[in-house]
């Protein structure tokens, strides 16, 4: 990362605030793309946890949790899924019985959650 003081150049002239912003916002990127890739490949994916469960990715998320559980799974009834999870908000995720099997059988479900907050996120299973 580089480093944000402000220093002198060769010549002895002090860092312009046109420098020191880009080498800040150069620094910001730098942490936003390092946290971007550590989370693996961009494919999303669920992972079954052993008692069946799956739990989806939520995009853009700040502590939301979506998992259909293997008790919704095998009743294979259509539901509104609250992803609250440890955001300070709700968000619902409504999934038809054909979504509900698809989770199940590991195929890719994609849903937009409902807008609350001024935002929604897209929840993706398998």
């Amino acid at each position: 990362m580089p480093d944000l003081t402000l220093s002198t150049t060769d010549e002895g002239n002090l860092v312009t605030r046109r420098e020191f912003t880009l080498e800040w916002a150069m620094a910001i990127l730098s942490a936003a793309t390092i946290t971007i890739s550590c989370g693996g490949d961009d494919k999303p994916t669920t992972t079954p946890t052993p008692s069946g469960d799956h739990t989806g990715t939520v995009s853009a998320n700040h502590g939301h949790i979506a998992t259909v559980t293997a008790v919704r799974i095998s009743a294979g009834a259509g539901f509104s899924l609250d992803i609250r999870g440890n955001a300070d908000h709700t968000h619902t995720v409504d999934l038809t019985s054909a979504e509900v099997a698809s989770i199940g059988a590991n195929a890719q479900v994609s849903k937009l959650s409902s807008t609350d907050n001024f935002h929604s996120h897209t929840v993706t299973f398998n």
